[in-house]
């Protein structure tokens, strides 16, 4: 049978464990009560046998008289046949004893437990001795039925406090259970109040509430890349749309249909680039992004992507500045760490007006350094703190002069993150931007 309630579990395995345990605690009390009741009336039967004294032949007068004398019963046996006892002596088949090699034995009743007889022999010479003490009250029997009544009580207390101290330990998660039912993606419960105690059980409600969190602020930046990612596609859609409908009002001479491509080619292009820069951006996580690492040559990977941009510094009369490039390897994924330097070159080719320069420094002290410098419009204090959001772009650049989707920083930092490493932006507005990647 399976039990969906924990307490009733826990309660299940504890009450099962609490039998086990009191069962063997009585075992053992019983078996280790037993010998020490038999030890000591074997010492009694012995030093009462010891404290006789006769040669092999004869009984003397005196020993005759300490027999007599004696309320535990003595016999004395010379070749099986009894030559001296006492009254107390009532053991009738005492000849099955004699050959036997134990010294002593206890005698239970069979109509009463009760009581049982005890018998020790010792050989003295051709004699042997037999004390037989009858009707000694069997004290075991007393505590056995002490325990077989105490022991089911112990087990009720012992379930009973468990079940007080498991209510006890599960408030903290029948608040964890009731603030999870009330969780939707639209709706968050408050924190719990955490536990007095520093446990384990403080550990999971400081977990939940860390997670309630997180995933708060992760509905928050998902509305607004929705919202986002809505707006910037909208756009393009709606001249598509536009395009369509126009074109297809009446019939126009071939140059005004390949003009109407042309726009929408370019439309194309726009959503197809957003799209890709997304997928970028939400291929790779923390957990899965060391599988792709592999040794890359960094400074290889920054000369490709200066070559890339000849033609746009060319078509800007723009001056690179190469101050350093050192031969640098590095244990990366080498798709995100060329996004680094694609999307920080063109970023400094767009915002950077004809005719200036642009200086870029990779080299490695403690730390794998990749700096890049422009002599661009730059950016106010207080925008540098959002310009790696998603599709954010800064006032003075939101003219559609500049192209640009709002996505470039934010994947430059999403790979700095995932090969944790740093990222510093330093900007004054009409004089330049330097951007510091440590890895």
């Amino acid at each position: 049978m399976k039990f969906r309630s924990l307490k009733t579990r826990i309660l299940i395995w504890f009450g099962s464990l609490a039998f086990v345990v009191l069962a063997l605690f009585s075992f053992a009390f019983n078996y280790f009560l037993d010998q020490s009741i038999n030890n000591n009336i074997e010492s009694k039967l012995q030093f009462t046998a010891h404290k006789y004294k006769a040669d092999q032949n004869t009984v003397s007068p005196r020993n005759e008289s300490y027999i007599k004398a004696q309320s535990t019963g003595i016999a004395i046996i010379h070749n099986g046949i009894i030559k001296n006892q006492n009254d107390a002596f009532t053991l009738k088949d005492y000849a099955r004893y004699l050959q036997q090699k134990q010294r002593f034995f206890i005698l239970t009743h069979d109509e009463d437990d009760d009581y049982i007889d005890a018998l020790y022999i010792e050989k003295l010479g051709n004699n042997t001795i037999m004390v037989f003490q009858k009707d000694i009250d069997n004290k075991i029997e007393n505590f056995q039925d002490v325990l077989l009544f105490l022991i089911p009580i112990l087990l009720f207390v012992l379930i009973f406090l468990a079940s007080k101290m498991v209510d006890k330990v599960l408030i903290p998660i029948n608040k964890l259970t009731s603030a999870t039912k009330d969780i939707t993606v639209t709706r968050f419960t408050k924190s719990i109040d955490l536990p007095k105690e520093h446990d384990e059980i403080r550990e999971l409600v400081e977990s939940f509430n860390t997670m309630i969190q997180r995933l708060k602020n992760g509905v928050e930046r998902l509305d607004r890349f929705n919202s986002d990612v809505s707006h910037e596609l909208k756009t393009p859609l709606t001249v598509i749309q536009g395009e369509i409908e126009i074109t297809l009002r009446k019939l126009r001479k071939p140059q005004e249909y390949e003009k109407s491509l042309h726009t929408i080619q370019k439309q194309s292009k726009q959503i197809e680039g957003i799209v890709k820069q997304l997928l970028l951006l939400t291929r790779y996580a923390k957990e899965n992004v060391d599988a792709s690492f592999e040794l890359c040559s960094l400074d290889a990977l920054l000369m490709t992507a200066v070559d890339r941009f000849q033609g746009e510094l060319v078509k800007k009369n723009l001056k690179l500045h190469i101050e350093r490039i050192e031969p640098i390897s590095l244990n990366a994924n080498p798709v995100l760490i060329e996004s680094i330097f694609v999307n920080l070159l063109d970023n400094a080719i767009k915002y950077t007006p004809e005719n200036k320069n642009i200086y870029i420094d990779l080299y490695r002290d403690t730390k794998i350094n990749f700096v890049i410098k422009d002599e661009g419009i730059g950016v106010e204090e207080a925008q540098l703190s959002k310009i790696t959001e998603r599709f954010y772009r800064a006032d003075s650049s939101r003219s559609k002069k500049v192209e640009g989707f709002g996505l470039g920083l934010s994947i430059v930092q999403n790979s700095i993150d995932l090969h944790g490493g740093t990222l510093k932006i330093d900007s004054q507005p009409n004089k330049g931007t330097k951007v510091s990647v440590s890895l």
